[in-house]
């Protein structure tokens, strides 16, 4: 089924693998950015190899977008950025922040993740799944999670996602007209630890500072006794929960 949105041409399918490896065959077809959506993934995957459950009436798609990867730090934080202000409006009393890099939280609880990967020529494709009625079991997951339902968030997945796209939209736009400073410093004001002594859990080491903001890639810049270093992929934890 094809649907188009201002801006997006959007392949919806009852059941795929995985909405990033099937939207690579879509990202050169069409004169519009791409959206593929799935009813039903049987092999989602998170960061670092993981496996996104996929449950049903949850959100998961994926977008293309065309960029010099110099800008993938923007690509970062626009396609949380958009997310978190999508869910912000939907209700604004909810605490609702971004964790480092691009996770979503509702009152300290993981309710949406993404995953960017390398597309086809220079495309770059964000995979995105949002707990919207079910959240998976405790078992199953490396942190508290929670569903949008849960959290008393009464939308659809089709409506998300619309929603979503049309936020994204106009924060490409503004990306576009040069009002980087701005995208930045929202993001910044909506993530979670800036300021706090953090942890960084790599494969084989442990890295523990203060959470000091992002650089221009959206690397995660984290001082201690040797400096400010530069993280660019880890798990994070918010030490004062422990």
């Amino acid at each position: 089924m094809n649907k188009k949105l201002p801006d997006w041409q959007i392949f919806t399918f009852d059941e795929v693998d995985s909405t990033n490896d099937v939207i690579k065959n879509y990202c050169t077809q069409s004169g519009k950015p791409v959206v593929v959506r799935a009813l039903k993934q049987v092999a989602g995957r998170g960061r670092r190899g993981r496996k996104w459950i996929s449950q049903k009436g949850n959100l998961f798609f994926s977008f293309a977008w065309e960029i010099d990867l110099r800008d993938l730090g923007m690509l970062v934080l626009i396609s949380s950025l958009s997310l978190w202000q999508t869910l912000h409006l939907l209700n604004p009393r909810l605490k609702i922040e971004i964790k480092w890099p691009n996770d979503i939280l509702i009152d300290g609880k993981k309710v949406s993740g993404m995953l960017l990967e390398k597309g086809p020529e220079n495309f770059m494709i964000a995979g995105i799944g949002v707990n919207v009625s079910q959240r998976p079991p405790e078992s199953d997951v490396m942190y508290p999670t929670t569903s949008l339902s849960e959290s008393g968030v009464d939308i659809s997945a089709d409506d998300l996602m619309e929603k979503y796209l049309i936020k994204l939209s106009n924060n490409f736009a503004l990306w576009q007209q040069g009002h980087i400073n701005d995208l930045r410093q929202e993001w910044l004001d909506a993530v979670k630890g800036v300021g706090k002594t953090i942890e960084v859990h790599q494969e084989n080491v442990v890295i523990r500072g203060i959470f000091k903001g992002i650089d221009e890639n959206a690397h995660l810049l984290l001082e201690n006794e040797k400096g400010i270093c530069q993280i660019r992929a880890g798990d994070i934890f918010y030490i004062e929960s422990k």
